[in-house]
Parts: C-alpha cells; structure tokens; sequence
C-alpha cells in the first residue's frame, strides 16, 4: 500500500512512524512533512491546506490511504473530495468535522442526543452577550468560547464578570480570531480532572484506543497559560474500567447513535475532551482527528499494526482489533521560550548524544536550513518514554530530552507527576 499523510507535526511524525512499521505498507508520504516525517517517509511539498494539490497528488501516484492529522482540512471537505473521486481517506465528512469546526453545532449535538456537557449558552452578537451577563443569570467562572476553529486559543476560562466581558469584547469585538467569533458560546465552568478518550469509528462500530491525559500550561504545576499541550501520559491516571464503562454507555454509544440518527458520515477519529467531575464524566469538547501531544504517547502503545484497521475505516466496514502493550509511556514536549506567545524561528537544533533504547523522538516545529536542523514553531519536539511504570517512562522521556537542546528551549519537569 502507498500511504498520505497529511500534515506536519508532532502529530504526524507519530503517525507517519507508526504506520511505516506495517509490513503491507510499500510507501510513506507525507504533505507537507517535516524533518523527523522524512525519516520514515518521504515529503512532499503541499500545503495541508491546499485541497485541490493534495487530491491531484493522490490521483497520480494512486495513493491506497489518505490519513488526515489536522482538523482545518476536514473543515474545508478534504474527506468528501477524496470520497467523491473514489479514493480511500481516514477522515470524516464535513458535516462530521464541524463537530469540532463549531462549538455551537456540538452543543447543539450533544444537547440533542443526551450527551453530558456544561450548560451553555449561545449568542451571535455582542451585545446580546454582554446583556446576559449583567442580568444576574451568568454564574462564574464561566468559559468563553469563540464557536469556530481558532487554533486552539479560542477559549477563554473567566474567574469573574469583569473578565468574561474582556473575553466577549476580545472575540466578537476585536475579532481577535477572525470569523470564528461570529458566534460564541458561554458555558458553564467544570471542575476536576481532564483525560482524553480517542475512538476510530466507520459511524457505526468503534474501537477505543489508549486513554491519554494531557497537560496544557507552560509552567510546572499546571501555571500560566494554556498550550497546545506540554505533555502527555497513557493511560490517563483516574480511568480505571470501570470509568471507561461508564464513558462508554454514557458518551461514546450515545454520540455513535447520534451520528446515525443525524445522518452523518464518519470515517475516522473523535476524540473526546472530557472533564472528570464529581457528578461522572462530561464533554469539554470534540475533535476529529488525533490529539497531539496525545498521539505521542497512544502510538507507541499500539503493538498491533493499525494500517488494516484505518483501511478498513475509510472502506466504510471496520473491521480487526488492536492489541495495546502493557507498558505506559510519557511524553514531553521542548517549546520555544516565549510560546505560548511570541517567539524566535530559525534557531539550530542539536541531538548531543543518541537517545535511550527506551524513548523516541518526534519532532513538530523543525524544518532543515543550510542542511541543519533549525526551529520552526513553537512546540518544537516531543520525546516519549515508555517503561513498566510511569517512573520508568519518566525517567525514559526525560533522558532523552536531555539528548536534545537549542538555545532558549523550555519544558515542564513535572510531566506524569502525582
């Protein structure tokens, strides 16, 4: 089989690597890549978001599998192009992408097929917004959240009125994330403790994959602002069977029989944001397509080969099981200094040493200058450990982050930490 993946980050390098360990896979590309995606593949120079170059390339190098990492291009209905010329894509539609494309429309959903989730409320205008907010019904914290994609910052946790009114006035006034403040949504705060659930589903059968809880503050202690994720474990501490029982009956059914019931096509992904509160699990959000830094730690968990389990997606008949290994595995992630905000690009990369047997690196925000290996984004690279325990893959990712430096790098040292 030849093999696309599209994108290029940490995300993808895990994927890239765990699919270029299947023995029916012949070929591994990747559009538009990165250096560590060009260890296991090869680049190609197309941007995630140019559907019309991608569709060609998989047209002419008749390409067996498209596996889709980042969400815009499933907004944008990179699936359903791909469907309609006849080739094979893991990847939902983009009425099952705007699942994560809009808050509204997954609270909408979940509302509908009785899925928990903190109360909310919608508003498609400013004033309307800051109206509900002096007239004594809005409790906070509350969260505010621009509806569409926003790169992750779109949403907002407000301790009190006066900063839920900053949050209203930077979305829907500032336009600060553009048309995905045309609507937003105000919800309810939830507290407890976050974990990941991922599913691959054809729509109507599922397999759950390895629970992940990831940590999304740059500073040690869950302090400063949020990230894409610093770091993750699996499993998520706290989601014993039992739990995952009750996620099971209560979330995962419920959101398959929804997608049946609103006629939605679904080959690929969802993860599930969730929130473990003291009344039982609830949804924080939906995604449709693998998270990162969580891919890091679900891939090298997998012992299966997950190839003929994707394939079998995006053929619409899921079909096989994965068999997971018994080890947990700990990723951490080296930033640039300054992201979450602004920072410096360009800076060279260097691996001083070879990593331990027991960790791998994935690299995310690289790309090659004059033949070295430089910076590129913000969150940079991640290094998984894996061991019998979470000390042991600890221990793992952290010797291998010492393998690797740059100048200005910034990690969190408290990763899987009680």
């Amino acid at each position: 089989m030849k093999v696309l993946v599209v994108g290029s980050g940490g995300r993808e390098h895990a994927l890239c690597w765990k699919i270029a360990l299947s023995d029916q896979v012949s070929r591994v590309f990747c559009a538009p890549g990165n250096p560590g995606t060009a260890q296991v593949g090869e680049n190609v120079p197309i941007d995630a978001g140019d559907l019309d170059a991608l569709l060609a390339f998989a047209l002419e190098n008749a390409i067996d599998l498209t596996v889709v990492g980042p969400e815009q291009p499933l907004v944008n209905g990179l699936g359903d192009r791909f469907r309609a010329e006849g080739l094979a894509v893991f990847g939902p539609s983009q009425a099952g992408a705007m699942l994560e494309g809009s808050k509204v429309f997954a609270k909408e959903f979940m509302f509908r097929h009785g899925i928990p989730t903190a109360a909310s409320h919608t508003f498609d205008n400013r004033e309307d917004a800051l109206s509900f907010l002096s007239s004594g019904d809005a409790q906070v914290p509350l969260v505010v959240k621009a509806d569409g994609l926003a790169a992750g910052k779109g949403v907002l946790i407000c301790e009190d009125l006066e900063s839920a009114e900053s949050a209203i006035e930077t979305v829907m006034g500032e336009r600060a994330f553009g048309e995905a403040g045309d609507q937003v949504v105000l919800e309810d705060f939830l507290s407890g403790v976050e974990a990941s659930i991922h599913i691959i589903t054809d729509g109507k059968s599922y397999v759950i994959l390895p629970t992940a809880k990831d940590h999304k503050k740059i500073f040690d202690g869950e302090k400063g602002p949020n990230t894409g994720g610093m770091g993750a474990v699996s499993p998520a501490p706290g989601v014993d069977h039992s739990l995952l029982s009750t996620i099971e009956s209560e979330i995962i059914r419920p959101f398959i029989r929804g997608l049946q019931q609103d006629g939605i096509e679904f080959q690929g992904t969802v993860f599930f944001g969730l929130m473990l509160t003291e009344n039982g699990p609830s949804v924080l959000e939906f995604n449709v397509r693998f998270g990162d830094p969580e891919s890091q730690v679900i891939f090298p968990r997998i012992e299966s080969d997950i190839v003929p389990v994707l394939a079998s997606i995006a053929a619409g008949n899921l079909s096989g099981s994965l068999a997971l290994r018994d080890e947990v595995a700990v990723t951490v992630v080296g930033a640039s200094v300054g992201y979450p905000g602004a920072y410096k690009k360009g800076v060279p990369i260097e691996i001083t040493r070879d990593l331990p047997n027991s960790a791998t690196l994935f690299q995310a925000g690289t790309k090659t200058a004059d033949g070295k290996l430089v910076t590129a984004g913000g969150r940079v690279f991640a290094v998984t450990g894996m061991g019998q325990n979470v000390e042991d893959a600890r221990t793992a990712a952290y010797d291998g982050i010492g393998c690797v430096r740059f100048d200005g790098m910034v990690y969190r040292t408290d990763i899987a930490k009680g």
